[in-house]
């Protein structure tokens, strides 16, 4: 299991004046009304505790004005909390100094913004080498790591161009390559796609992921949408009005509500697209490891369904019926299963998602077998198991 990277413990923002003031009405309950009302102080965030583990991408979720922006500003202490640890490699970054706090910025963490955040006064290729530019490193140097970043995002050839010659879609992949070409290896991302026309949000969804199964990054991703948060999310966070209602993976969190308000936000997604094979799928109901048709119908016996799955040392072959088994002259039980034995059911995939198998299930009069990379039998799924699941 990747181990933990960033830790928030008992996060707190009270804004105001003097929030230490009144912080403890907020460990009383007081609702976040009755603070404003009583102190003219707003309360931004309350007992946040997250673990976010090295390399996989950690959405934050919710409305607007629900804290999430907020929360991810407190990773790199853009906003200092007002009770709280933010862990990072087990050193908590409220006690670093000025300017450890500086090199954490620089080395540590980049930011991805909504708006882009590029200077216009600048090409392309020193928008993306100014991260390097800041940590001293020398012009050759950045402007080759510059250029193999902007290649990476598919921005080759626009290196001399200015931001504002570029569409919303390549100003935002500016800056992903400029937050990359630091080597940071956190990535903070707050609603870095929100601004863009949904078929560019899209295709920069899915230059995400690509880039995120080459390069393993720790990403903390901030959006409103919750099919994005399921599209781009290991595990996700739902926050409202500051506080963290439920965190778990996307398929978790669709299947499992935790509250009324997490139900009725996730009650309108498209589960076939949002969730894959391997939620849903169960256990093979049989699995036929014999070497014969005779040692296959004693075992065929002692199942409860009148199928199984035929398995040998290359893995998944097809689909034996009992009805087969049975059919066989006696004089046959000691020949090894064959082709001519075992029907030809193909095997589907446990990262596929639920839209793309749904023909295959009408297809067939058995449940798909669910096979890994490697041959290995993982599960079935069945026409009923699907059905419940997009019904429910």
């Amino acid at each position: 299991m990747p181990e933990c990277l960033i830790k928030i413990e008992g996060l707190y923002k009270l804004f105001g004046n003097t929030p230490k003031q009144y912080m403890e009405l907020v460990h009383q309950g007081k609702s976040k009304d009755d603070i404003l009302a009583e102190t003219g102080h707003t309360l931004g965030l309350k007992d946040i505790n997250l673990d976010i583990k090295r390399g996989e991408i950690f959405v934050i979720m919710g409305l607007s004005g629900s804290g999430k922006s907020t929360l991810i500003r407190h990773f790199n202490r853009l906003i200092d909390p007002t009770e709280g640890k933010i862990i990072v490699e087990g050193k908590d970054v409220m006690d670093f100094s000025a300017k450890e706090l500086e090199t954490f910025r620089r080395h540590k963490m980049s930011m991805v913004f909504q708006r882009f955040g590029l200077m216009p006064h600048r090409t392309v290729i020193e928008n993306v080498a100014y991260g390097l530019s800041v940590q001293g490193v020398d012009k050759t140097t950045r402007e080759t790591k510059a250029k193999e970043w902007l290649e990476t995002v598919g921005l080759a050839g626009y290196e001399d161009q200015y931001p504002s010659q570029l569409s919303g879609g390549q100003q935002q992949r500016v800056g992903l390559a400029r937050a990359l070409c630091t080597d940071a290896e956190i990535l903070l991302m707050d609603e870095a796609f929100s601004a863009l026309d949904p078929l560019i949000r899209s295709e920069m969804q899915d230059q995400l992921i690509e880039l995120q199964e080459k390069l393993h990054k720790t990403i903390v991703f901030i959006t409103h949408d919750l099919d994005e948060a399921l599209r781009l999310g290991d595990r996700i966070a739902i926050l409202k009005d500051g506080e963290l209602v439920q965190q778990g993976a996307p398929e978790e969190i669709l299947l499992n509500p935790a509250t009324d308000y997490v139900e009725a936000f996730v009650k309108d997604v498209n589960r076939a697209r949002a969730l894959t094979v391997e939620t849903v799928m169960k256990p093979p109901a049989c699995r036929i490891t014999a070497e014969t048709i005779g040692e296959a119908l004693i075992q065929m016996k002692k199942e409860k369904g009148d199928y199984g799955y035929y398995v040998n040392d290359d893995g998944y072959q097809g689909v034996i019926l009992q009805e087969t088994l049975e059919d066989a002259p006696q004089g046959d039980y000691g020949n090894k299963l064959c082709n001519d034995i075992y029907e030809q059911v193909d095997p589907i995939s446990p990262d596929s998602v639920l839209e793309e198998v749904i023909p295959d299930t009408l297809d067939t009069d058995f449940p798909l077998p669910v096979v890994n990379d490697n041959g290995d039998l993982k599960g079935q799924l069945s026409r009923s198991s699907l059905v419940k699941v997009l019904s429910s």
